[in-house]
């Protein structure tokens, strides 16, 4: 099994879900978050003073998957969430060791 975390901008997650829904991802945890990675913030201008914003809202996808499905998932999520502008994110792919759905007690592939 792979955890896929992914960061994208927020006004793609409707689009990515259901990108993910139509190659069979059942499930994913959805969290609103804060970052800057190469573009650094940036300045804005409320009621007539400048400050610096250094947090760029971002929206954290983390999906578990089949080992094998792993790939065609971060490929979903790079074409869908791709802009061609500074800050579309990140995607990481990571091994789970173990997973367990707490309701039935079911174990690793049957629990995603």
């Amino acid at each position: 099994m792979k955890l896929i975390i992914a960061t994208i901008k927020p006004f793609k997650l409707e689009e990515v879900r259901e990108a993910l829904t139509g190659i069979g991802v059942r499930g994913m945890m959805v969290t609103e978050i804060k970052g800057f990675g190469s573009q650094s913030g940036h300045t804005e201008i409320y009621r007539g003073a400048e400050y610096a914003v250094n947090f760029v809202p971002k929206i954290k996808l983390e999906i578990v998957v089949a080992a094998s499905m792993a790939d065609q998932v971060v490929e979903t999520i790079t074409k869908t969430a791709q802009t061609g502008k500074i800050g579309d994110g990140k995607i990481f792919v990571l091994d789970v060791a173990q997973a367990v759905r707490v309701r039935t007690g079911e174990t690793d592939a049957d629990a995603i």
